[in-house]
Formats: C-alpha cells, structure tokens, sequence
C-alpha cells in the first residue's frame, strides 16, 4: 500500500507474474500557502489473485476547508475505499463494490456531522461537517473505472493535453462565488459518477485537487509529465510547485498512474489450481487419488467424469469432477472447469452445491464438491414426465432460492436444466453445476475474449444467448420459466423452434403454446406467469425470479379474466382444426352443387 498525506517515492506496482498489469505511480501532497493540509490521498496493490479479481485502486480526497474535520473526512474516505473495496466479494463488479463502500463510508460521514452539530452550542455550523470530494481510479483487467464526487479532478494525457474525464460538481452563484454541489458526507445518500474505459499501455492518468488543477493548464499538466519521463513523484511536485507559482492559496495534491504493461490476451488461468493440470489417467474405483479413496462412478459424460469418493484422513465423502480427456487441451472447457469449485465457494444458500472441505492442497486439475443424496430433476421427470402443480410450484421455489444467491452475488447460472437440479429424499432442492455461470467480477477481470459458444443447453436458454449476448438475471428467469413448463407439460413453450433460432427477427416469429391441454389442466393465472417468464423479449419478463415464484403460487389478477378465452387463445391446435373441418364441409357441399 503507497498512502498518505505527504511526498511518497515512485512506487512501481505490478502483478507478480510477467504476464500480469504494472503501473508506475508518482504522488506528491501539500499544504500549499495554508496552515494545515486538508487532502488526502492512497494507492493499494494486493497480491495475486486479488490484483486480478479486484485491481489496483488509487483514491484521493479534499476536505472542505470551512470544516476543522474535512482532514479527518478525506482521510476516512481514501482509507476506508481502500481498505473496504477489497473485503467485497470477489463476484461484484468493480462499481457495485466500489458503490456499496462508497455509500457506507458517506453514511458514516453524514452521521458524525449530525452528531457533531448536535453536541454543539451554537446547533451546527459549517465548521463542523464532516465533508469531503471523492475520487478513485481501478485498474482491474484492460478497463479503468472512475469514480468521482466533488471538484476533484481525473485526467487522462492525450497528445499534448491532459483531457479531463470528470466533471466538476459546483454551483455556481456568481463570477466569484461557487459551492460544491456534491460531495461525500453531505446528504444520507450521495450520486455517484461511474465511467469505465479501455486502457492501452502508455496510458497516464492524472488525479488532481482543485487546488492545482484551477491553476494549472492541461497543457502545462500534460507537458510537466512529458519532460520528467519515469520521474513521475518529479513530475507529481513539479505541478504542485506550479500551482503555487500560479497562485494557487489551497492545498495541493497530485497523483500520476502510468500503465506500463497490461494483461496479456493469453494470460495463465488466475484462478485457484489455474496453474495444475488434469492428471494423466482418471482415476479407477478402489485406488486413492491425491488422498481421495475412489468409491464409485457417478456419470461419465463427454465432457466430465463424476466419481464418488472419501478423504481418507477424515473420512468426509465427496464427489470429484474430473474434466474429459479430450477436452483437456481446451482452455474455454478448463476455465469452466475451475469456475465450479470457486463459485461454489462463495455462495451460502442451501440450495446451493458446496464444495468439498479439503484437508490438503490439489496436485492436479479436479473439482471436489460435497456429496448429495438423491436423484437429478432429470431422473424423476423421465419416470414421471408430468408433475403436479403442487410439486412443481415447490421444486421452483428452491430453485428460485439458489438463484437468488447467485443473483445477489452478481453470478448468472446460465445453465439451468433439468440435469442440474437435485432432488434429495426429503424433497429438498439443490442447484449445482455452476461451470457455465457468468460472474460480473470475474467477466472484468479476464483478459481472453467471451467464449463464442453458449455455454448451457440450447432447450432451456434464453433467446439472447442463442443469439450470444451475455446471460443476464432475466435470462435465468427465462430458464426457470421453461423448465416449470416444462414439468408441469413435458414439452416446451416454443417447441424445438426456439433452439435453432439464432436471430431476433426469427424468435420474434415463434408463438408461445399454452401449456393448458386435454392431459394438462393450467389455472389461468399460472398460464399468465409462465407467459410472462418466458417472453422472448427479455424487457416483458419478470426482473427478479422472486417475481415469477410469486405469481404461479399466488392468482394475479392481471392473468385471470372474468371470461373465458377463445379457443384460438386456449388451445391454438384444437381452433385450427375445426376451422379446417368446417372448410373441408364447406369445400364438399359446394362440390356437390356444383355436379348438379
């Protein structure tokens, strides 16, 4: 960590691989002409995996100077952003965490000026807030996320310029008088401006106080920088000491990120046992592996092999997942492989696969995951392909639950299937396989480009995976919607139709088929929830899965009509085919006047 209120030496920071991000940094901060300096600033770096799952972060921040606590306010908000960010889930993306700490450090803020103001004599006076501007660059992948509140500054060099990328958040009462109109501290809740932007290697980002940046040209800033090459705490003073030439009667901070080296497009794998390979054989039944007794053979499948096994120190049963050997050699397959075992670490729902506890670190490539019992959704729906509304409602809910824990984590499942839903003795409901799940925090960090294929089954996705856009939350709702479909009717909402269809133009074509029939009776209101669930356009389904669990276990009235309706509507096959019975009458009766 490089933080503080002073001149700090250039720092070089840099992941430990040679293949993984490197910036240089330069800082300097002072007082300037007044008494006590009110800024603060800092940059962290963490070791691996976290650089590449959270990034390198560098804050900055100015205490408003009509406050003797806006030193203690921009000290809190750079340290607490700092230290904070990295305590959020490594499944967030870069704004959601960097807004969840943002907010609470705000929060903080306004709660002590309150205080403050109420252990006054003179009930509160600007003297006493607690009140800041925020800024924060993260680096993480080949993006850089800007975060900014206040009159702070952060810029970018561009030719012979330093463009500013924010814009400063003051009120402005005349020629020679403005406010801040944002800052943290300030209000219970604070807005938040968020940019992210591709970085290239060279780029130089600079982040200023008004202070300096008020004084200081882009030109002169961008040229500064320029003439000082790798001496960037150099530069970082020499524009300090420009400002106060220029004038300047506030406190003067600067801080310069160059980016030296980006993540390379064929990075190794970052994620625990990236580095490990399959081992040469599967392992048989009845011999230890990696101090695993193999019990027995779960599924062997094209692109996995699922055995049964025992810690043979603890004496703890597991399942081992082991990748196919002909798709060892695949590295969309492999980074699916290690996605299992991570996402399952970092969900806490019961109806969520857990891994397996292991009493010793892995040698080779494999998933250990605990083990269930009872049978796949896929094992019951072919001894009974219809279920009944009751069981159904049920076995949605639990699945419903597990998604809402990936959801909550900014995970996408975007493989539900009746093979990836385990019914346990008691009725209990697990989702597992989490392979082809899309985690916004991990889809940031990853240099290579999205894997082209999708990733689930093509029966029970959504139509803008087919196309191959990025399964959002809706797209899971889409997902539950037919597999409820699917166990209530044993068929599917739009046939085989939907699964070769891979433009917009042609989904918008298929027709929804009710699930009501002669076999299935389907109340109107869980006609209407599955309708909505499984709209192609993803703007016409429900936005949370909680949504959809409600409306088939409770009549909505938006779907039930006081009549009933028409035959075209209920039953589209059984209105077609009378009106060809009736035409065939019609085509025979006017033959037969004819042949008179």
């Amino acid at each position: 960590m490089v933080a503080g209120r002073d001149h700090r030496d250039r720092a070089t920071i840099q992941d430990e691989t040679a293949t993984g991000l490197a910036v240089s940094l330069g800082q300097w901060s002072e007082a300037g002409r007044k008494a006590q300096n009110q800024d603060f600033h800092g940059a962290i770096v963490p070791g691996r995996p976290a650089i590449t799952t959270k990034g390198i972060a560098i804050a900055l921040a100015d205490g408003i100077s009509s406050s003797s606590f806006g030193r203690i306010a921009a000290e809190t908000a750079v340290k607490s952003f700092l230290s904070d960010y990295y305590c959020t889930s490594e499944a967030w993306s870069v704004r959601q965490s960097a807004a969840q700490v943002i907010a609470a450090t705000n929060a903080w803020l306004h709660g002590e000026t309150r205080r403050t103001a109420r252990s006054s004599h003179d009930g509160g006076s600007d003297d006493r807030g607690h009140v800041t501007t925020f800024d924060a660059l993260v680096l993480k992948g080949r993006t850089a996320h800007l975060f900014h509140i206040g009159d702070g500054r952060i810029a970018r060099l561009s030719g012979h310029t330093a463009e500013p990328l924010t814009e400063d958040h003051r009120l402005t009462l005349s020629a020679s008088e403005t406010h801040l109109a944002r800052a943290l501290g300030m209000g219970p809740h604070v807005e938040i401006d968020h940019q992210a932007l591709p970085i290239r290697q060279g780029d130089v980002f600079l982040l200023t106080t008004d202070g300096v940046h008020d004084y200081v040209s882009p030109a002169a800033l961008c040229r500064l920088v320029r003439e000082r090459g790798d001496d960037l705490d150099g530069a970082a003073k020499a524009i300090a000491a420009m400002a106060l030439e220029n004038g300047s009667t506030d406190n003067l901070t600067v801080q310069i990120v160059r980016i030296d080296r980006l993540p390379a497009a064929d990075a190794a794998e970052w994620l625990e046992g990236g580095d490990l390979e399959p081992p040469a054989a599967m392992p048989e039944v009845g011999t230890i592996f990696d101090g695993w007794r193999i019990e027995g053979v779960l599924h062997v499948g094209p692109r996995s092999h699922v055995l049964s096994a025992r810690d043979v120190e603890t004496g703890k049963a597991a399942v081992l997942k082991f990748l196919a050997s002909d798709l060892a050699g695949d590295p969309a397959a492999r980074r699916a492989f290690l996605m299992e075992e991570w996402v399952a670490a970092r969900l806490s729902s019961p109806h969520c696969l857990k891994p397996a506890s292991r009493s010793r670190p892995p040698t080779a490539r494999y998933a250990a995951m605990e083990l269930l019992d009872g049978h796949t959704l896929r094992t019951v729906l072919d001894e009974t392909p219809q279920l009944p509304l009751a069981d159904v409602c049920r076995i949605v809910t639990g699945i419903a639950n597990g998604l809402q824990a990936m959801h909550r984590k900014e995970m996408v499942h975007q493989d539900l299937r009746p093979e990836n839903v385990m019914l346990g003795p008691d009725g209990h409901v697990t989702l597992i396989d989490f392979g082809a799940a899309r985690v916004a925090g991990v889809a940031e960090a990853r240099a290579f480009d999205a894997d082209s294929r999708h990733p689930g089954a093509l029966q029970f996705a959504a139509p803008e995976q087919l196309r191959g856009d990025v399964g959002r939350v809706r797209s899971d709702v889409f997902s539950l919607g037919v597999l409820a479909y699917h166990m209530l009717t044993g068929r599917l909402p739009y046939g085989a139709a939907l699964a070769r269809s891979r433009s917009a133009r042609d989904q918008r074509r298929l027709a929804y088929q009710p699930a009501g029939s002669e076999t299935v009776d389907v109340p109107d209101f869980v006609e209407g929830a599955l309708r909505r669930a499984v709209a192609i356009e993803p703007a016409r389904r429900y936005a949370e899965v909680a949504e959809f669990v409600h409306d088939l276990a409770h009549p909505n009235p938006a779907f039930v009509s006081p009549e009933a309706p028409p035959l075209a509507l209920r039953n589209p096959v059984r209105f077609w085919q009378a009106v060809s019975a009736i035409l065939a009458i019609l085509v025979v009766i006017l033959a037969a006047l004819l042949a008179r």
